[in-house]
């Protein structure tokens, strides 16, 4: 226990360059106290403890905004930076060395059963706002950008980003897409535009109307 302590404060010292000391980590860190109640929480998980598990698991996403289900699986030397919002589900796995940043959702899809959370592999950084939903695997040493959305599996090596998420980046080559993540499509913007041009001919349509209906009136006042 004492060595995995040691181990989860080390990995804020080396992945976070704000982090001066080992008593301001111990202190000020909430993603390593919410890791501390995980783990206590899955200990009572395991020897089932479960209402006990659940509750502390409550307590702690109360003191740090941070919802770690005490059936998870977390690896060695995960470090949460920041942390607020992020969500991790029961049959989610976690491999080691793991950086995860604020805002991230490794959860589910709908109502399955089983195996519903994703598997992440080791060495794995997901940015922020990222989510990772349903039962996929990512491979070691993936890197998910911010705000992805990523709901098929991710082969080692790579580099997901985008909604849904695409490899742009994999084996350390970018890999050729014609998806540009710039210049994305608005669909709301596209369909007000179409139903702006639909109403434009709609209008068209009614004043030839309009003129026809003019035209005959007059002729026929005409012919009384």
């Amino acid at each position: 226990m004492l060595r995995r302590i040691r181990e989860d404060i080390e990995a804020v010292l080396d992945r976070d360059p704000a982090a001066r000391n080992w008593l301001e980590v111990i202190l000020t860190y909430p993603g390593l106290h919410a890791l501390w109640g995980y783990r206590i929480a899955h200990w009572l998980w395991n020897h089932k403890l479960r209402l006990v598990a659940r509750l502390l698991s409550l307590w702690m996403r109360w003191f740090t905004g941070i919802e770690i289900h005490p059936a998870a699986v977390i690896g060695r030397k995960c470090f949460i930076d920041h942390g607020m919002g992020v969500v991790i589900g029961e049959t989610c796995e976690i491999g080691d060395s793991v950086t995860i940043y604020q805002g991230v959702t490794l959860g589910g899809t709908g109502k399955e059963t089983g195996k519903r959370h994703p598997t992440i592999g080791n060495h794995v950084l997901i940015a922020t706002g990222a989510k990772v939903l349903g039962s996929i695997k990512v491979g070691d040493y993936v890197k998910i950008g911010a705000g992805s959305v990523v709901l098929k599996d991710v082969p080692p090596h790579s580099t997901v980003v985008g909604i849904p998420g695409r490899i742009v980046i994999q084996n350390g080559r970018r890999v050729k897409d014609d998806f540009n993540q710039i210049n994305l499509p608005d669909p709301i913007a596209e369909d007000c535009d179409d139903l702006r041009k639909e109403l434009q001919l709609l209008r068209k349509e009614l004043e030839e109307l309009r003129r026809e209906m003019k035209g005959v009136l007059k002729h026929d006042i005409t012919n009384l």
